[in-house]
């Protein structure tokens, strides 16, 4: 007779490194995505300073990314459409006053706006450079007519 032999199969022992290779990919992780976090505050954070205070020292804020607004003065627009650089002054309730230069396509209710906010920074010349453009428009805010009013015309 044959004899047949039965092996057990072999079990693998327990790596010891598994639960190492997964806390050292759980905390390389973590610090990517805080590491990424920290960029994105850093690069798209900016101050809000206040007008007079910034024509004040300008110097404090040259290579610091900054927030400012302003009433726009009208009759100081400049508009280079070629180039599309957009020049304009704001101005705050003190009379203090800065000429802000863009670089992109003019917003098309830019004569319609009263008032800016703008991010950039402040140029050695004394010019803010604003890379983002927002504008504060009256006519969006307007109070919407009364209803009693067409009711009136209605009944006549």
């Amino acid at each position: 007779m044959t004899e047949s032999v039965v092996t057990q199969p072999k079990i693998a022992a327990k790596n010891p490194n598994k639960k190492l290779k997964f806390i050292i990919g759980g905390v390389i992780i973590v610090l990517a995505i805080v590491y990424l976090g920290y960029g994105a505050i850093k690069n798209t954070g900016a101050y809000y300073i206040p007008l007079d205070e910034l024509n004040q020292n300008p110097q404090a804020y040259m290579n610091k990314k900054i927030r400012v607004s302003g009433a726009i003065l009208q009759e100081s627009e400049d508009w280079d459409a070629p180039n599309l650089l957009l020049k304009f002054k704001m101005s705050d309730a003190t009379g203090e006053s800065i000429l802000v230069s863009f670089h992109g396509s003019r917003p098309s209710n830019f004569d319609e706006a009263t008032e800016a906010i703008v991010e950039g920074n402040i140029q050695p010349d004394g010019t803010f450079k604003a890379d983002t453009l927002l504008l504060k428009c009256p006519s969006r805010y307007e109070e919407a007519p009364d209803a009693n009013q067409y009711q009136s015309l209605d009944s006549q």
